[in-house]
């Protein structure tokens, strides 16, 4: 049996902000296609813990590597190019361009075009094919010529996802995905997820309060205290584990 492919393999990552430590000596690895999510209390660690990732604060010490390449040292926009996508709690779209032109924007930026002041009409078709195809996957075709400002917010959350996989990633990290929602919308957001991730095969991690999206979702489970990687494991041994139970789940799993 082949060993998996980690897309990501962070060693001993540890940041600090002055006498404080956010983050302490986390290790992580993700396998090819995984679902991953990172759970634990406020002030754990995890935004802090996902701006080391994606490039957004350098690390104290420690390594991160991405498709076998240290990227320890590169900044966030190098990461993008080389295959990593993210989201944010608060979501981060241009309101005022239409869901279309939005993801249009993300698409000539994967595609090497963010500096150039035109296009050629071969390019401009490629990258209308690439934004449909998008916007299919995301099952907001139907509200392409929308502005994204007047859409509900489960439905700019996921032109937000659709600007993140109109850079055609390796990984997509998603920060809390389903903050500020109600039931039907959570639901929609994770079945969006969820088709990503068992029909695309995407490799998704991701932070998430809800944890009936996290056991919904996840092939494994991180969680984080005070900056340290407190326990990882499948669904059903982060359910059974006493510490983690007692500390967060309550009745939630």
């Amino acid at each position: 049996m082949s060993e998996a492919i980690n897309v990501l393999e962070i060693q001993n990552i540890t940041k600090r902000f002055g006498n404080l430590v956010a983050v302490r000596d986390v290790s992580l690895q993700v396998a090819k296609g995984e679902m991953c999510a990172i759970i634990g209390p406020n002030g754990a660690g995890k935004t802090t813990f996902f701006n080391l990732i994606s490039g957004f604060f350098p690390p104290t010490s420690g390594t991160i590597k991405f498709d076998g390449q240290d990227i320890t040292r590169l900044a966030t926009h190098q990461r993008v190019t080389r295959g990593m996508a993210r989201t944010f709690q608060i979501t981060e779209i241009f309101p005022e361009l239409t869901v279309f032109e939005n993801v249009r924007t993300a698409a000539e930026v994967a595609a090497g075009y963010r500096l150039r002041p035109w296009i050629n009409r071969a390019e401009a078709a490629q990258i209308h094919q690439r934004v449909e195809a998008t916007l299919k996957l995301v099952s907001l075709e139907a509200r392409a010529d929308r502005l994204v400002g007047e859409l509900s917010h489960g439905d700019q959350r996921a032109s937000e996802i659709a600007m993140a996989l109109a850079l055609q990633p390796h990984l997509l990290l998603l920060d809390e995905p389903t903050a500020g929602m109600g039931d039907q919308e959570t639901y929609q957001i994770t079945q969006l997820i969820r088709r990503l991730h068992r029909d695309s095969n995407y490799t998704i991690v991701l932070i998430e309060h809800d944890m009936r999206v996290v056991f919904h979702l996840a092939d494994r489970i991180c969680v984080l205290d005070q900056g340290r990687m407190l326990a990882q494991g499948a669904p059903k041994e982060i359910a059974a584990n006493e510490a983690v139970q007692a500390a967060y789940l309550g009745n939630a799993a």
